[in-house]
């Protein structure tokens, strides 16, 4: 494993190393000494990118990628390891409820379990008040819902359909009324409640919750989520493993072997609704892929580790014995990163769950923009000492590994701003503009094509040359298509990256407030559909103005 961190980082190093030195000697403005530093560096964060996309693809045809063991519950989940779905979410309107409480039983008929429990984990959207006009039918909706689920699907032992509902607490920092830490919140309360009985953070509880306390396993999914056709077995199948168990170092506090978290792979759903292009673009290809099992995933493969993304199954023991009482409040929006350092995280990538990609480009910004304001919330973690609950600090227990995830994270932020200025410096002053650009478009292009090209000499045996020839093309269409959208919204991305990055600093350093910032994407979608609707009237207005 350390030889493999160190060839992994010196091979990046040395491409970084080759690409930047090409480039400057080549296409180098004249500069006056003092910016050579600073240009040097943006080259460094540029081709970066295209650097661990080089090695992250040969470490990918290297080493073969290896399925977590896992045990045979082809009989159903035994009762030693009870396991409940549960789906965080935030009450917005009553189709709403409707919606989650389908996707709810849709979740359950796919996977049927005695030991297998499901349930909503709600908070109200933030309001300037405790309590807002609509709440209640909200609450009555949602517990309506989940009886009627408990009602059609009650086979004479425990209830199967759960809700828990938290109320609305003043977070002056934020300076509304909201749910306490958000989903972070929303698990430890779960988790208190699981372990303890405790069920004071909930405001309404519906399902009897006393067959509960044996619980051994969480699975959190997102609103948008699939959990597909026995995914929830074969996931407590594989943490359930004696090899794959987690085990603690007392002292840091983190686990050092086997998994607290396990992490499955995220494809993109084949929803009945009609995908967008922006959607065909970006997203994976819909649907089950009937010729994988296990695929390869660098850190996994590698270093014996994945990153937590925030939907996968957790050890309640283990995630509590590492994570309880430890984060501090008010400052942490991006935890799934995080948890998944300390409790320690695995890929599964033989268990797919399917969502739906953002439909539109501004969908995906301002997830995207959270994305990066979360990630820049946890510099503090790349430190000795990071903080802790109680305001104090302790020693950073996390390992170079962890930190190394953490600080990848903030450099891809930083790579569309690097190649902008880059792009803008060296057509102002570069003697050779376009030599300049080739170089920068390569970090763009040269992935795609080297993919495209290990699609068309990977050829299985029992596919004819023809059929294998047309599959190759449309595959390198699909590659390299994203293409000139990424680059005409790179100046775009760049200034998303630069806010989302120069707030996030402002709020952790200066004023502490607003750390917590978040919408669902649901009320997202809402909001633009009627900036968009605004728009539309604007514009007929101004044509009409200017008939």
């Amino acid at each position: 494993r350390l030889v493999s961190d160190w060839s992994s980082d010196v091979c990046s190093s040395d491409l970084v190393a080759v690409f930047t030195w090409a480039m400057l000697s080549h296409a180098q403005p004249p500069l006056a000494l003092a910016w050579q530093l600073p240009l040097a560096a943006l080259v460094v964060i540029a081709f970066s990118e295209l650097a661990v996309a080089l090695v992250n693809w040969c470490a990918t045809l290297l080493v073969r990628p290896q399925a977590l063991p896992r045990m045979d519950f082809a009989d159903g989940i035994p009762v030693e390891h009870r396991t409940m779905v549960v789906v965080p979410t935030m009450l917005g309107s009553v189709a709403g409820v409707r919606a989650l409480a389908e996707g709810l039983e849709v979740r359950y008929l796919a996977n049927r379990d005695p030991h297998l429990h499901f349930a909503l984990l709600s908070d109200f959207l933030d309001a300037p008040a405790a309590a807002m006009p609509g709440d209640d039918a909200l609450v009555e909706a949602a517990q309506r819902q989940i009886r009627q689920l408990n009602e059609r699907y009650a086979d004479g032992g425990c209830d199967r359909f759960f809700l828990f509902h938290r109320p609305r607490l003043f977070n002056a920092r934020e300076g509304a009324w909201i749910g306490h830490e958000r989903k972070r919140g929303k698990l430890g309360a779960l988790n208190a409640l699981l372990r303890g009985g405790d069920a004071s953070a909930f405001s309404h509880v519906v399902g009897d919750t006393r067959t509960l306390g044996n619980v051994r396993y969480v699975i959190t999914l997102d609103t948008d989520t699939q959990l597909p056709r026995d995914g929830a077995r074969e996931l407590v199948a594989t943490l359930a493993h004696p090899l794959n168990r987690a085990r603690i170092d007392p002292e840091r506090r983190i686990v050092t072997s086997g998994y607290g978290i396990l992490q499955p792979r995220v494809g993109t759903s084949m929803s009945g609704q009609r995908r967008s292009r922006y959607a065909a673009l970006y997203g994976s290809e819909p649907g089950i892929d009937p010729y994988t099992r296990a695929v390869s995933d660098v850190y996994h493969d590698l270093f014996g580790e994945g990153s937590f993304v925030g939907k996968g199954i957790y050890d309640i023991d283990a995630f509590e014995a590492t994570l309880a009482g430890r984060m501090p409040d008010n400052r942490i929006l991006s935890h799934d990163l995080l948890e998944g350092c300390y409790a320690r995280a695995g890929l599964v990538s033989d268990v797919q769950l399917y969502e739906d990609y953002p439909a539109r480009y501004l969908l995906d910004v301002k997830r995207r923009q959270r994305w990066i304001r979360g990630d820049w919330q946890l510099l503090p973690w790349l430190l000795p000492r990071v903080p802790c609950h109680d305001g104090g600090s302790e020693r950073n227990p996390l390992s170079m590994l962890s930190r190394g995830k953490l600080l990848d994270n903030l450099r891809r932020s930083l790579v569309p701003v690097a190649m902008t200025a880059l792009l803008v410096i060296g057509w102002l002053y570069s003697p050779l503009p376009l030599a300049w650009t080739l170089w920068l478009l390569a970090i763009v292009l040269m992935p795609p094509l080297v993919a495209s090209v290990m699609d068309l000499f990977n050829r299985p045996a029992d596919l004819p040359l023809p059929a294998h020839l047309r599959q190759a093309w449309r595959a390198t269409g699909r590659n390299v298509a994203p293409v000139p959208l990424t680059l005409a919204c790179l100046p775009f991305e760049a200034w998303i990256s630069l806010d989302a990055i120069g707030r996030t600093l402002w709020r952790s350093l200066v004023s502490r407030r607003h750390l917590l910032q978040w919408n669902p994407s649901s009320e997202v979608e809402r909001t633009l559909d009627g900036f968009h609707r605004s728009e539309e009237h604007t514009s007929e207005l101004q044509s009409l103005t200017n008939l």
